[in-house]
């Protein structure tokens, strides 16, 4: 049934891809300026070596011409080989040698420029990333967005190559050419040559951006498929749990089936484009040869004459043969990086205020004043919450899922502002404050706990960069993981895998715990800490929880109730509101929702022990 629906429910077309405002390409290019600026010397000298380089090419077929017209003997006369200028050969072969030795130290000397641009870019894009909130990250296609970025950074490589190496130069070329042509003969060689670039120039413009809309759908879906793709195997056990193989398969051919019809739409626009090109190119040429051959039976040119002006064709049209291509590309790059320049250009929902100051912790206490919030208008999720956890105390807060605990942290850790009211630390409002000041002074122990790729060393030394190793394993320890991570063939130095699936959830949990342990906060946040721990561990570990949360600031998110009996106060939530408060013993007292949850955790936990096995 499951297959029969995928077959007939259509894949995301592009356009139900949300795209991004279409700016001018001279809007991108404008954005891509300034990373370039502060290489100014270097573009110098690299436009000044590309006109050296078409200079030295220009010359070569007026060489080739003296060369011809050497050559061209009475019958009866001196052995051709008496009378071969030698020096027109020598510098027949330096100008060739110049023209590859100004084409290297022009790329030589600008590639420092396109590697530190793209190098820049790709830096702010990646920090920008970061600055923006989570319910982008929370909304974001990792897949898409990853291909977005790679290929706008691929952009401006791709732009610099085409315009500075292609475009610009046998721009150059053709200028001098039909300078020459106008000068030393009729001045119809000129008209001629100049009115088939124009055509070919603007026929290629005109077939390349009507084929833009093929490659962009392209683009597009290829996004898709490599979304479906990273998403599948980012959930590969989901995938395994339910026999879905053949599905995701299925999901991701319907993808590529699309991008296979988008390739060969786009190839055959291709060829019409070519085919439109060279028959442009063999009219041209043909005007020009039977122009230059009249001239050469005429007596007013020379065999030289002819040789000189179909080298001068070959040279302007090789080039020419790609401008279609070239085009495209730029086109192309000037898209990838509009979309790159777009992500840039994506305003941060959370953003330090003007003149904000590091938050100045002094006790560490923690207030929520008649907060409310929500993550959608029509669905508010926090209904005029007030909570105070005084300096070093201990402030749990439980209730049914979707109650809004953990909204709690999210908006203690700055991840959102608050819709109105507001939170406060030592008496300084949230948005007052910088964000890195106010993150560096609290730590989490989250209930879904993701690790990085890489060593447990470097997952439990991300609390704090600069831990030594010697830390590193004291708060290893302080989490009861030590023992476990030594036993490993690798120790410290064995790899977590993607997310850290290698490591049991327990395992995970645990490095989570040695990581704020290292970091050492004054505020912590306990959100699930032990959810994934097995009794005896839960207990060894709240043991040493307690005792790293001592003179803290410490908000505990349980739904377990025998994990905050010791705290301070205990918040119960229901739909967004605090419903009860008070210690464990006079919420028990009250015979209320506490007492409920309480009688039903102890009721379970009996069950759990009477049953065999």
């Amino acid at each position: 049934m499951r297959r029969s629906t995928l077959a007939g429910t259509a894949a995301p077309t592009p356009s139900m891809t949300p795209t991004p405002d279409k700016r001018g390409d001279w809007h991108t290019v404008a954005r891509l300026l300034p990373y370039f600026w502060r290489y100014r010397w270097r573009v110098g000298f690299a436009l000044a070596f590309m006109i050296g380089a078409k200079m030295a090419n220009v010359a070569v077929p007026v060489l080739l011409k003296k060369l011809v017209d050497s050559l061209d003997i009475p019958p009866g006369g001196a052995q051709a080989l008496m009378v071969v200028p030698v020096g027109l050969l020598v510098a027949y072969g330096a100008l060739r040698l110049c023209t590859s030795l100004f084409t290297e130290a022009r790329e030589l000397i600008f590639a420092k420029a396109t590697e530190g641009a793209s190098r820049s870019i790709s830096l702010q894009v990646f920090r920008h990333l970061h600055d923006l909130s989570l319910r982008f990250h929370l909304e974001r296609q990792t897949g898409g967005m990853t291909r977005d970025i790679e290929r706008g950074t691929r952009a401006v490589h791709a732009l610099i190559s085409y315009s500075l190496y292609s475009i610009f130069p046998t721009l150059v070329e053709v200028v001098m050419v039909l300078a020459l042509l106008a000068v030393k003969f009729d001045v119809l060689f000129a008209w001629i040559t100049g009115a088939a670039l124009v055509f070919y120039i603007g026929f290629t413009v005109w077939m390349t951006e009507w084929r833009t809309q093929f490659r962009r759908q392209l683009n597009e879906l290829d996004s898709i498929a490599h979304s479906k793709a990273i998403d599948s195997l980012l959930n590969y056990e989901t995938v395994k749990y339910f026999n879905n193989e053949d599905f995701e398969a299925a999901r991701y051919d319907q993808s590529l089936e699309q991008m296979r019809r988008a390739q060969l739409k786009a190839q055959r626009t291709l060829s019409l484009l070519n085919t439109g090109q060279q028959l442009i190119i063999a009219f041209a040429l043909v005007a020009m040869l039977w122009r230059a051959t009249q001239g050469v039976v005429a007596g007013h040119m020379s065999l030289g004459d002819l040789v000189m002006i179909n080298a001068f064709m070959i040279q302007l049209y090789i080039p020419l043969n790609f401008l279609g291509v070239i085009y495209r590309e730029i086109k192309q790059s000037l898209t990838d990086l509009d979309k790159m320049f777009v992500l840039l250009a994506r305003e941060r929902e959370v953003a330090d205020a003007p003149g904000a100051l590091p938050l100045r912790v002094t006790g560490a206490a923690v207030r929520f004043e008649d907060v409310h919030f929500a993550y959608e208008p029509q669905r508010p999720i926090l209904k005029g919450v007030s909570l105070e956890i005084p300096a070093g105390r201990k402030v749990a807060v439980v209730g049914p899922s979707g109650s809004g605990k953990s909204t709690l942290a999210r908006l203690l850790y700055r991840f959102y502002d608050v819709g109105t009211g507001r939170v406060t630390v030592d008496g300084q409002a949230l948005s007052d404050v910088t964000q890195h000041s106010l993150r560096r002074a609290i730590g989490i122990v989250p209930q879904d706990t993701v690790l990085f790729n890489d060593t447990i060393a470097y997952n439990i030394g991300y609390g704090r960069a600069e831990a030594s190793t010697e830390e590193i394993e004291a708060a290893a320890r302080a989490a009861h993981i030590h023992d476990f991570i030594v036993a490993l063939p690798q120790g410290y130095q064995t790899m977590v895998g993607e997310r850290g699936l290698k490591l049991s959830g327990g395992e995970k949990q645990r490095v989570a715990i040695a990581r704020t342990l290292l970091k050492n906060p004054p505020i912590l946040i306990f959100d699930e800490a032990t959810s994934a721990l097995d009794s005896r561990n839960e207990r060894a570990i709240q043991a040493e929880l307690e005792a790293a949360a001592q003179d803290k600031t410490v908000l505990v998110i349980a739904h377990r109730l025998s994990t905050v009996v010791d705290a301070h106060e205990i918040l119960v939530m229901e739909q967004g509101r605090i419903v009860e408060r008070g210690r464990h013993a006079e919420l028990l007292a009250l015979r209320g929702r506490y007492a409920q949850m309480w009688a039903l955790q102890q009721d379970g936990q009996e069950h759990a022990v009477s049953s065999p096995g």
